[in-house]
C-alpha cells in the first residue's frame, strides 16, 4: 500500500469524519466561494460604500430654524417655599445631621431620624438599611445649593470622606429630600 493511498485513506476515514475535519472543511468552502465571488465582480468603485466620509455636513435641521440648544440661558429660578416650612438648605442639613446620627444610633431611630424629612419613596428605599453601612464623616465645608427649578435642588455637602449629594423636592412647597448619592473621597 503506498503512502498517499494511506494519506487519502486517513483523511477520509478519520478527519473528515470528526467533528474538527467538518468545520475546516466547512470554513474552506466558504473562503472559497468568497474569493471565487471577489475575482468574478472585479474591482469596485471606491467612492461609493459607507466608509467614504460626505464631502458635506449633514444637516438634520434645517439652518434657519433657530437654536435648538437650551431653552433659557438665564439663573434657574429661586426655590419656593410655604411659608412656615423648612427652608432646602435648612432641611438638607437637618437630613445630614440624622444621616451621619450618633455613635450607638439604632436602625430604627436612624430611620425616625430620616423619615419626616424624605419623601416616601426615599424612606421605602431606606427601609430596613443598617446605619453602620452608610457612608458618614464630619461635614468639611459649606453646604453648597444649586436650583434646578422652584421646586427641585440639588444640594452638594463636602465630609471629610466624600461629598454627599442630596436632591430635594417641594411639589406642594414642603421640602423633603428625594434621592441620596454618595462620593467617597
Amino acid at each position: 500500500m503506498s503512502a498517499m493511498r494511506r494519506a487519502v485513506e486517513f483523511l477520509v476515514t478519520r478527519v473528515l469524519r470528526s467533528r474538527l475535519g467538518i468545520a475546516v472543511g466547512i470554513a474552506v468552502l466558504v473562503f472559497g466561494i468568497i474569493g471565487a465571488a471577489r475575482l468574478v465582480s472585479g474591482p469596485g468603485d471606491p467612492t461609493s460604500g459607507l466608509s467614504n466620509r460626505p464631502d458635506r455636513p449633514i444637516t438634520t435641521v434645517a439652518p434657519t430654524a433657530g437654536d435648538d440648544g437650551a431653552f433659557s440661558t438665564g439663573a434657574p429660578p429661586s426655590p419656593v417655599t410655604r411659608p412656615g416650612e423648612l427652608t432646602p438648605e435648612q432641611t438638607a442639613e437637618r437630613f445630614v445631621a440624622a444621616w451621619l446620627g450618633k455613635p450607638g444610633t439604632t436602625a430604627e431611630q436612624w430611620q425616625e431620624g430620616l423619615r419626616p424629612l424624605s419623601t416616601p419613596v426615599l424612606t421605602d428605599k431606606l427601609a430596613g438599611v443598617d446605619p453602620s453601612g452608610v457612608p458618614t464623616g464630619q461635614v468639611d465645608g459649606d453646604v453648597t445649593l444649586q436650583p434646578r427649578a422652584e421646586n427641585f435642588v440639588e444640594v452638594l455637602v463636602p465630609l471629610d470622606t466624600g461629598r454627599l449629594r442630596l436632591e430635594l423636592v417641594a411639589p406642594d412647597g414642603r421640602w423633603l429630600v428625594d434621592a441620596v448619592d454618595w462620593e467617597q473621597k
